[in-house]
């Protein structure tokens, strides 16, 4: 198992399989972007698999491939395909901004992938494209519904609220989500860019958002956030779909903590805010043996923050910018 010293056991790992990404959100990277780790520094399939294995061997039950954006990282289909044969991994999804999902979708799904998180932060095009400076709304809308021909697939849009921008469309995401049976997905502003310019004031509380939906559409509660992020909402009316609010500024779920991360070049973090990080490349290929291997994670899992410590004064921004962590 893999235990902190808080208590906590981990069972969610995040993998992050490139730092690239074809987006300039603003709350990521500056509109000329970052310069891109070289290829060879990033973990490769065969590399991703070994160390998969040990953390589901561990007790990780669910993985999600994430990035920058994870499809742009070539034969994406393959290591899909060899996470789902690894015995004991419950889950595998993906979160994407859903470019390249219109045409990658057919191959991921015949790999084995069912559950597909989509960045969206606007459905106004004049807005997205100031969010993420693109102007590509219809393709990502293009590659969101075309996971309509494949009805046991999981959907979820990840929407990042930010204040005088676009907290006046929940409303508008939680319609979408009664449409076609999603799960709109609302998330607190967190300090994780380059040049993000986040501040308290710009955070929109997920419980404000919570009852301007429940004032058009009235809501029940279905889970709190805990072991998953997002605490999760139905309708009344039984129209399929839901909302969730991912309340991490407001409302922290840290003590109940059970996700972990691999950066695409082979660092283990313990939380996305982490100011330390564990180097897993360098022994896997120095070539150490699986309980070597074993004994560096459990370490390092002990060692896991107790929480983050955003909007307090002792609060420092992690190293990386959240591209290079992975979202």
């Amino acid at each position: 198992m893999l235990l902190d010293s808080h208590g906590r056991q981990a069972t969610k790992l995040r993998i992050s399989v490139t730092d690239r990404c074809n987006f300039r959100c603003t709350y990521c990277m500056p509109e000329e972007g970052l310069v891109w780790q070289d290829r060879a520094a990033l973990l490769s399939y065969e590399e991703i698999l070994r160390l998969a294995r040990l953390f589901v061997d561990l007790g990780v039950t669910q993985i999600r491939l994430t990035g920058g954006e994870p499809l742009l990282r070539r034969d994406l289909p393959v290591l899909v395909k060899g996470l789902k044969a690894l015995p004991g991994l419950q889950k595998l999804a993906i979160t994407t901004n859903g470019t390249l999902l219109e045409q990658l979708g057919p191959a991921l799904y015949a790999a084995g992938l069912r559950s597909f998180n989509i960045s969206l932060d606007s459905l106004d095009p004049v807005r997205f494209q100031a969010s993420v400076r693109r102007d590509a709304l219809q393709q990502v809308l293009n590659g969101l519904h075309s996971l309509s021909r494949w009805p046991d697939c999981e959907v979820k849009l990840n929407t990042v609220v930010v204040r005088g921008h676009n907290e006046d469309e929940a409303v508008a995401f939680a319609r979408l989500a009664r449409l076609h049976g999603w799960q709109a997905r609302f998330i607190e502003f967190m300090p994780l860019g380059q040049d993000d310019a986040w501040a308290q004031h710009s955070v929109v509380p997920g419980e404000e958002l919570r009852q301007a939906i429940d004032r058009v559409y009235p809501l029940k509660m279905l889970a709190p956030a805990g072991k998953n992020p997002a605490a999760r909402w139905g309708f009344v009316d039984g129209t399929p779909g839901e909302v969730g609010f991912i309340n991490s500024v407001t409302e922290p779920f840290c003590h109940s903590c059970n996700r972990i991360r691999l950066t695409a070049d082979g660092q283990l973090r313990t939380c996305l805010f982490s100011l330390r990080e564990t180097d897993l490349k360098s022994p896997l290929r120095q070539g150490l043996g699986d309980a070597e291997l074993i004994a560096r994670i459990q370490d390092a899992i002990w060692q896991k923050e107790a929480g983050h410590l955003i909007a307090q004064p002792q609060f420092e921004r992690p190293l990386r910018t959240m591209s290079r962590i992975g979202g």
